[in-house]
């Protein structure tokens, strides 16, 4: 073990081999492994962070869960209202996953200013309304206060507020359209407390949130009356099993959508970044892996003097082999250190500062989002290591072929 540890130690000598023919091979390796480990970590790390960060946004403005009448058919307006003499409201407590639910309506709308006018849904919530969710997308005033009397405090994005010249503090009238025919618009005079940005372009463009009061004076519904229920839940991931038992919980005239069924086409699309998360991994292991055997195999034909001389003495095949997957091991070590130091880096300042922008319009965020855990950076690296180790013991075997007396004339 002491002779194999010096051999080792010999060839892995940055002043042995610097001078020496594999020196850029070397180099080589080195520079694949790092640059295979950034790639990998980045792209699981944005790829996670955007999945993460688009989840959050949709559950942000439609709950996890919705609960709505079968006569509503499937549209974000309201069109049948629901008690809210449930027994799963306040507290769903027939289901343990259920974290949250909150009672909202929804009412089509447009708002008119003196140049210009936008169609609108104006999304009436409640005390109950768990304002955690909307908060760190808003960027000016404050969020609105429906604990106390009906007030026309409401909450608009900064899309809307660009494209019709409103600030914070403004107000303005926003006209309801009566389902009856023939029927006047109903007028409602709105002051603006907060601006949000989402970057999610679908709700941005649309709504406006303000007191659920308002959609039941229009509708001339009791104050026992709303559109739907909006359920949040423990694990995401779990979401279809939950939705599940949410469905079996309610009465038979109510239905049941969970957001990945809702905007199918988005999360059909977020599935898109597993397979090139694991495309990009198999590349980069791939990649890695060729540049380490032919890094080995250079280190093997340049040292086969020394194998014939190892083996003359006595040393057996294994205990050669184990001397060049020594030096390898090392390679693919330093290798990974470069290649995390300079990763963990990169993701830390877009973490931070996100410098590197996004368009809202394609990718639903403003920037790249980053999702930073150790769990995958030590199963990356341990992966890593693994596979490049496995696949040099292939090349290792070339050493069993050599012959002593042929590699000590050898030159």
């Amino acid at each position: 073990m002491n002779l194999e540890y010096f051999i080792a130690k010999r060839l892995i000598t940055a002043k042995d081999y610097k001078s020496s023919i594999s020196a850029p091979i070397i180099k080589i390796a080195i520079s694949a492994i790092a640059i295979g480990i950034i790639m990998m970590m980045v792209s699981v790390a944005t790829g996670i962070g955007l999945q993460q960060k688009i989840r959050e946004k949709v559950s942000a403005f439609n709950g996890q869960i919705i609960i709505s009448n079968y006569d509503n058919n499937n549209s974000d307006i309201t069109l049948v209202p629901i008690s809210k003499k449930q027994d799963f409201y306040p507290n769903f407590k027939s289901v343990p996953e259920v974290t949250h639910i909150q009672a909202v309506a929804s009412k089509a709308g447009i708002i008119r200013t003196e140049n210009a006018f936008e169609g609108i849904v104006f999304k009436g919530v409640g005390a109950d309304y768990n304002w955690n969710n909307i908060k760190e997308y808003l960027v000016q005033g404050k969020l609105p206060d429906f604990s106390k009397g009906l007030n026309e405090e409401v909450i608009i994005s900064r899309f809307l507020a660009d494209r019709l010249n409103l600030k914070l503090g403004d107000s303005f009238n926003t006209f309801f359209i009566k389902e009856e025919q023939g029927k006047l618009p109903n007028s409602r005079r709105f002051k603006i407390v907060g601006i949000f940005s989402s970057g999610f372009q679908d709700f941005d463009a649309t709504y406006i949130i303000g007191d659920i009061r308002h959609i039941q004076r229009i509708n001339k519904w009791t104050p026992d009356q709303v559109g739907a229920f909006e359920v949040f839940v423990k694990d995401f991931a779990e979401i279809k099993e939950t939705g599940n038992q949410v469905y079996e919980q309610i009465s038979s005239n109510l239905d049941t959508k969970t957001i990945t069924e809702k905007y199918s086409y988005i999360f059909d699309w977020l599935q898109l970044f597993d397979f090139n998360i694991v495309v990009i991994l198999g590349i980069m292991i791939i990649v890695a892996t060729i540049n380490m055997v032919v890094a080995l195999l250079v280190l093997i034909l340049e040292r086969t003097q020394m194998i014939g001389i190892l083996k003359a003495v006595g040393a057996n095949n294994w205990t050669v082999r184990k001397v060049f997957l020594y030096n390898a091991f090392y390679l693919i070590i330093r290798g990974l250190f470069w290649g995390n130091l300079i990763g963990i880096s990169l993701l830390l300042i877009q973490q931070q500062f996100g410098i590197i922008h996004l368009n809202p319009e394609n990718y639903y965020v403003n920037q790249a989002p980053v999702y930073l855990n150790w769990v995958y950076i030590v199963l990356l690296n341990l992966l890593t290591i693994t596979v490049c180790f496995l696949v040099l013991l292939i090349p290792s075997y070339i050493i069993t072929k050599i012959s002593p007396v042929k590699a000590i004339r050898f030159d």
